[in-house]
């Protein structure tokens, strides 16, 4: 393959937007015989992401924490094996994650797809570990080792993608890798912030690293959408960010979850994509760079931090001695 060129942070004009559905995105689409791994696929956007690539003929393996829970959960959506499996995994837990790539890689089989989606957001402050800081450390580095371990189904029949769900989270700020713990003070938005934009530059990286094997990365804002993510937030403090009135009633602009599901699944499948990678993505395209002067600012783009390959490429090696794992070492 040539030298690695990075894709233009630039929209194509995918045809689909804000309003779109996983569904829609997939109409078309035809994955029998691939295999897709879609991480907290048992509930909010992972399972709307799970179902549509079902409906596309795609195998997909569910990792979880709650394995009884999330057959259940599978089950009455009508989710059933074989063609979902569910396997033990606990992102917080490094051991549990090689556990479940070791028994994925035994199988045998090729990883066409993976999702990276489950995530925690502005919980109250708890270490994992050797005493990391969880939303990084889960929303992070669990699906790091994730990947890396799971490298040789990736990489063994090229063409596989992996996706990484970010938010526009990334916006409150950057990587403090002087403090990546945050042990000069803990704030569950500025921890929530940090992983978002980790999530994002592990795309970037990824990318680079994978694309001479035909493995492509990328990152997507899903949007808004209420689900179990907000599970920590209160009722006030949603009101109080705007994300809804007194009475519950979501704010304009907020999706539903076919709709929140739809920019993973584009991401995933798109042949718009084909020979393009490392790019953040927003409603079904390629995210424009964050306009500062837009009253919209706040919402929509994405901001230089989080697509920056030098950051991107420190953050992968941090994260390398940080777990003691790294599919690209020497």
């Amino acid at each position: 393959m040539d030298e690695y060129i990075r894709t233009p942070q630039q929209p194509l004009g995918s045809g689909f937007g804000h309003g779109s559905t996983a569904a829609e995105v997939l109409a078309g689409v035809d994955l029998h015989g691939k295999t897709a791994i879609v991480t907290g696929g048992y509930s909010g956007l992972g399972l709307e992401t799970v179902r549509a690539l079902v409906g596309t003929g795609a195998h997909v393996v569910v990792p979880a924490r709650r394995v009884d829970h999330a057959r259940a959960v599978l089950h009455g959506m009508g989710l059933r094996e074989p063609v979902v499996e569910v396997a033990p995994l606990d992102l917080g837990d490094q051991q549990s994650v090689s556990d479940f790539a070791t028994w994925y890689l035994h199988s045998g089989r090729r990883l066409d797809i993976l999702i990276n989606n489950a995530a925690i957001m502005a919980s109250p402050e708890m270490r994992v570990g050797p005493g990391w800081e969880a939303q990084f450390a889960t929303n992070h580095l669990g699906h790091f080792t994730l990947a890396n371990l799971l490298w040789p189904a990736l990489a063994s029949d090229g063409g596989a993608r992996v996706v990484s769900l970010s938010s526009t989270g990334h916006k409150i700020t950057g990587i403090h890798f002087d403090d990546l713990g945050l042990d000069d003070g803990y704030e569950k938005w500025r921890a929530y912030g940090q992983a978002k934009t980790a999530n994002a530059l592990f795309a970037v990286e990824l990318d680079r690293l994978g694309a001479a094997h035909g493995v492509r990365a990328f990152a997507v804002h899903p949007g808004g959408i209420m689900t179990e993510l907000q599970r920590h937030l209160s009722h006030e403090e949603m009101v109080a960010a705007g994300w809804m009135d007194e009475a519950g009633n979501l704010r304009e602009g907020f999706k539903t979850p076919p709709q929140g599901a739809a920019t993973s699944c584009w991401a995933a499948t798109s042949r718009l994509l084909e020979g393009k990678g490392g790019v953040y993505c927003e409603d079904c395209d390629i995210a424009a760079p964050t306009d500062p002067d837009s009253p919209l600012a706040r919402f929509m783009g994405v901001d230089p931090h989080a697509v920056d390959p030098a950051s991107a490429h420190r953050l992968w090696e941090v994260s390398a001695t940080m777990t003691g794992v790294n599919a690209f070492a020497g």
